[in-house]
Parts: C-alpha cells; sequence; structure tokens
C-alpha cells in the first residue's frame, strides 16, 4: 500500500487517535502527540498541509517501532 501524498499533519494526528495517541500539546506549528498503550510513547508532528513523504515515512516508521506493526498493518489501521 503507497503512503498517502495528500496527508496533512491534522489529518495524521486524528488518524492515529485509533492507535490510542492524543495531543498533549502543541508550540507554533508542531505537535506533540503520546500513547500510553505499550508504554509510553511520544511523537511530533508538523502541522503542515500536505506532510511532506519523507517527514510522514519516519513518523510512520517511529508509530511501527513502538507498536511492533509492519507498514501494511499500520497504514490499514489509519487509513
Amino acid at each position: 500500500m503507497k503512503l498517502p501524498r495528500d496527508l496533512s499533519g491534522n489529518d495524521l494526528a486524528r488518524r492515529l487517535v485509533s492507535l490510542g495517541y492524543a495531543i498533549t500539546r502543541q508550540t507554533g506549528s508542531h505537535m506533540r502527540l503520546t500513547t500510553n498503550r505499550g508504554g509510553e510513547h511520544h511523537i511530533t508532528i508538523p502541522a503542515h498541509d500536505p506532510l511532506r513523504i519523507g517527514t510522514l515515512n519516519a513518523i510512520l516508521r517511529e508509530v511501527e517501532r513502538h507498536h511492533g506493526l509492519t507498514r501494511e498493518e499500520l497504514l490499514r489501521a489509519i487509513v
């Protein structure tokens, strides 16, 4: 499954709610999301529209590692 090319930071933050993430703070154009599933984990997402593919890839890689998911499983969960 290909990465979505038109995903904004706000859209990604809303979609990560299904994995237990919630916005804990926002400073300027960056949001900090935290989950307690599988231990505490923080990620930072820029509130850009759209997110650059490399940035999106790096964020998803962090989420995959924390939750022990493959890329396909993660994309199915958030898309």
